[in-house]
């Protein structure tokens, strides 16, 4: 049976694609993981690609972790994760960004912030709802709507408006056809926030249109000059509103793999079905640790947050002395440039940049509409390699020039 498909595939007889679905053969592999798998086969390059803290987790929230397996915590938890860590979620939100979940039904714990945006959207998505995503945007929330069984409906932002969405944009995307409204602030790619004064006309649209939002806040805790509004703590938002966050970028536990999301009960218990039978619930020690990270950590945290915010001030200053024009990011640990004046596209500038110079980082492309004439920088690298990154860069650009003038 498996001989007679693969011959008829005419792929070979090593060929398995025949018996691939369709959709997932459409899926196109992360950009960002490209770059990433070039820099790592080559020492002397410098990375500013994956969106990962250089700082390892802290020590105490390490040492919680392996002295929870000392003792034996090994076991499942509950499938909505321990409540002690779900009591946490709901204290610190409650605290840092005035949103109030009920901990016993309205919050989940799951593996990673990414997982909580899948069960979300499996949860909501019928076949043809269309998904509202302004762009350029992280790169999986295409793909994960597409295997949903949604259409993704880009909207795209733009520099001169500091990557902003805007009820006008907003607006002119909808259709009957309209369900969901995926928003990260602030923003991966490009470090835009959004105030509350740029957030009441989005909710007065999304109330108009009886959307549902699911709001990434995985990088809530990185801005720099302003704090952080919810878009959850938005008057007649908190029903309508899946907030979506985790522990990665601002306690450094990216390997951890730890998230949560927070809802009205009718959806967490529609998504909690979802994560029973897939996940089972998140990996127990890794709760345990990050009930610590939330309990102990926000010293750690903060230091961590100054840290950024001096290399965010140090990659913009270098991108535009290198002859790029680059918006200030407010939010992240990302630089966003434009390189439309080189005349080169994205990718082709990102490739040059990683062949001729050792440098990778993004083509700002792979990240939807208005990502072209971009590159996404990531600061989250020791400020030596920064420092080293942009010299290249700007010797980059004059060699651009140069060429563009003989």
């Amino acid at each position: 049976m498996i001989t007679n498909k693969t011959q008829q595939s005419g792929a070979g007889s090593n060929s398995m694609s025949s018996y691939l679905a369709p959709l997932v053969q459409q899926i196109q592999p992360s950009g960002i993981r490209k770059f990433f798998d070039l820099a790592a086969g080559s020492k002397d390059i410098i990375s500013l690609g994956v969106g990962e803290p250089d700082f390892k987790t802290p020590w105490h929230v390490r040492e919680a972790c392996v002295y929870s397996l000392e003792r034996g915590f090994t076991g499942y938890t509950s499938n909505a994760g321990m409540p002690e860590l779900r009591e946490g979620i709901a204290k610190y939100l409650q605290t840092r960004f005035a949103v109030e979940y009920n901990p016993e039904n309205q919050i989940i714990a799951t593996v990673g912030g990414s997982e909580a945006i899948d069960l979300a959207l499996r949860a909501l998505i019928s076949p043809g709802d269309e998904i509202l995503i302004p762009e350029p945007c992280y790169i999986s929330y295409s793909p994960i709507t597409a295997i949903g069984g949604g259409i993704p409906v880009g909207i795209e932002t733009f520099g001169e408006n500091n990557f902003k969405l805007t009820a006008e944009g907003l607006e002119a995307k909808i259709t009957p056809r309209s369900k969901i409204l995926i928003l990260c602030y602030p923003s991966n790619p490009t470090g835009a926030i959004m105030s509350r004064e740029d957030w009441e006309p989005i909710a007065k649209v999304v109330e108009k249109h009886d959307l549902i939002v699911i709001s990434d806040e995985i990088y809530a805790e990185l801005t720099y000059g302003s704090n952080h509004v919810s878009f959850a703590s938005l008057p007649g938002m908190f029903d309508r509103t899946i907030l979506v966050s985790g522990f990665s970028k601002a306690f450094a536990m990216t390997g951890w793999r730890m998230g949560y999301a927070c809802g009205h009960s009718d959806l967490i218990s529609a998504m909690l079905k979802i994560h029973q039978y897939t996940v089972m619930c998140a990996p127990s020690m890794g709760q345990v640790a990050a009930l610590e990270a939330l309990t102990n950590g926000m010293e750690e945290k903060d230091r961590m947050v100054d840290s950024y915010n001096q290399r965010r001030r140090l990659i913009v200053k270098g991108l535009r002395d290198a002859g790029l024009e680059c918006h200030e990011p407010q939010g992240a640990f990302y630089a966003f440039p434009s390189i439309r004046h080189t005349g080169l596209s994205s990718d082709e500038f990102a490739q040059r940049l990683l062949r001729e110079y050792k440098v990778a980082a993004v083509p700002g492309s792979v990240f939807g509409l208005g990502g072209e004439g971009y590159l996404r920088c990531s600061y989250a690298t020791s400020v030596a390699q920064l420092n080293e990154a942009v010299e290249r860069i700007g010797v980059f650009v004059r060699q651009l020039e140069q060429e563009r003038t003989e």
